[in-house]
């Protein structure tokens, strides 16, 4: 049908980084970029929500903090919405044409974030995301896990104002963190964890042997490397 997402043989890879507010997420990806670069493979950076011209207009409405009156199941669907759409415009191709892509959240956080934080119904939360991802999955999570407090506190430090999800108190980050453990612990071979309070040159170490082994893997099963994508 029309629209929907389902995915033809893959010869690209996508890796996510997620986890906790202040974690270090875009201070990881630009050191997986570079090293994948130098690889030889051709990388596409992206964010959700957003990563298209209307995922960013979601975007601004998800995280906009003047608009407290939001209602749960309007901020799942919206997230749905734009997961729905970066997909199918940026990373099916992406993948489709042998590249990399790199993408700051995604499917992970909905479900730390609107189920487990939220509160909202699993089943309701796994039916959203089922319908916007139409059966695609990411080869690889990193999470990258810190105390909530610890973390807000990075985001002071940088001077950026909170949006309306850091804006939340601390239970609730709190809440969101225990859902990526949460989520780590149920599929231990597609989610790793990484301790975000350690030096950002250890954690992005690690990460980069994580991605490493599944490029590695993929190019022993597909018998393709950078050089072929």
């Amino acid at each position: 049908m029309a629209g929907e997402a389902e995915t033809p043989r893959r010869r690209g890879f996508m890796v996510v980084c997620d986890g906790s507010n202040g974690a270090g997420k875009t201070t990881l990806i630009e050191a997986l970029r570079r090293h994948l670069e130098q690889l030889g493979y051709d990388v596409v950076v992206t964010r959700e929500p957003g990563g298209t011209a209307i995922g960013e207009r979601i975007r601004k409405l998800l995280l906009d903090r003047n608009l407290p009156e939001m209602c749960d199941l309007t901020e799942l669907m919206l997230f749905g919405a734009a997961r729905a759409q970066h997909l199918r415009e940026k990373i099916l191709p992406a993948l489709e044409a042998g590249k990399v892509v790199l993408c700051d959240r995604f499917d992970s956080a909905t479900v730390a974030f609107q189920q487990y934080a939220r509160g909202l119904d699993p089943a309701k939360v796994a039916s959203i995301n089922a319908l916007a991802l139409g059966g695609f999955r990411p080869d690889l999570y990193l999470i990258l896990d810190l105390d909530p407090s610890t973390g807000l506190e990075r985001v002071r430090q940088r001077g950026a104002a909170l949006d309306r999800l850091e804006g939340e108190q601390l239970a609730f980050l709190a809440r969101a963190r225990d859902g990526f453990l949460q989520q780590a612990k149920a599929e231990p071979q597609r989610y790793k964890v990484l301790d975000a309070s350690l030096p950002a040159e250890e954690v992005a170490s690690r990460a980069v042997a994580l991605v490493a082994a599944l490029a590695e893997g993929r190019r022993a099963v597909h018998g393709f490397g950078a050089a072929d994508t």
